[in-house]
């Protein structure tokens, strides 16, 4: 899903969100919690309902909530006093009461031949990343499953979108590092880049894929 509003543009397969062109940086929580609205809308969601979504079987204050709206409403530049997109239904939840328009990006990957195959590699493990989302984690359901003591249930997500892979780190405990930084949120991925999530370290790699078969040559 791919929605612009204003001068935003929220994607959710790059998990990115874009204002006037340049990716603003917002937690996860606020990431799905805008996305919320804008699949939603213009219904109102009430706080118990933006709560399961959110966090489902887990208790928090409506002060968390409050707080998220707080962020989303910074990061895409809306007032809270004269609200464009977000608006607050007294003692019920939120709407996104904006104009939004999705729009559609073509599926070239399905009309042509993927340019790159993309790996992660960790010990002696070599994990063929598909196009979407991987969750890596400790978690047996997790897409990856890494059997670390410093990795989370589920410690991040890379993306492959078309010749982009991005990372992100879903609130971890013990956080995401690439090239030596902890990232804070969706970071671009490039060939030979080391991973640390928590102190178990992947490594990403881009190998460009060749053309057609050629015929080997036969000797009678």
């Amino acid at each position: 899903m791919r929605i612009r509003f204003g001068e935003c543009v929220l994607d959710s397969e790059t998990r990115e969100l874009l204002v006037r062109g340049q990716p603003v940086h917002v937690s996860p929580k606020a990431f799905q919690f805008l996305e919320l609205l804008l699949e939603s809308r213009p219904r109102a969601l009430s706080k118990n309902e933006i709560h399961e979504k959110l966090w489902p079987g887990t208790f928090v204050s409506d002060g968390t909530l409050t707080s998220l709206l707080a962020e989303v409403r910074s990061a895409i530049g809306d007032d809270a006093h004269e609200p464009r997109f977000v608006r607050t239904i007294h003692r019920h939840g939120y709407a996104f009461s904006g104009k939004a328009d999705e729009e559609r990006v073509p599926a070239l990957q399905s009309a042509s031949r993927p340019r790159c195959a993309y790996r992660l590699f960790t010990g002696s493990r070599e994990i063929a990343l598909e196009e979407g989302e991987t969750v890596l984690g400790r978690d047996p359901d997790a897409n990856v499953f890494i059997d670390h003591v410093s990795v989370s249930r589920r410690h991040a997500r890379v993306t492959i979108a078309g010749d982009r892979a991005t990372i992100e780190d879903l609130e971890s405990k013990n956080g995401t590092a690439v090239r030596g930084e902890r990232i804070r949120g969706v970071t671009l991925l490039t060939d030979g880049d080391e991973i640390r999530l928590g102190s178990a370290p992947v490594t990403f790699r881009v190998f460009p894929l060749s053309g057609s078969t050629a015929t080997a040559e036969r000797s009678d």
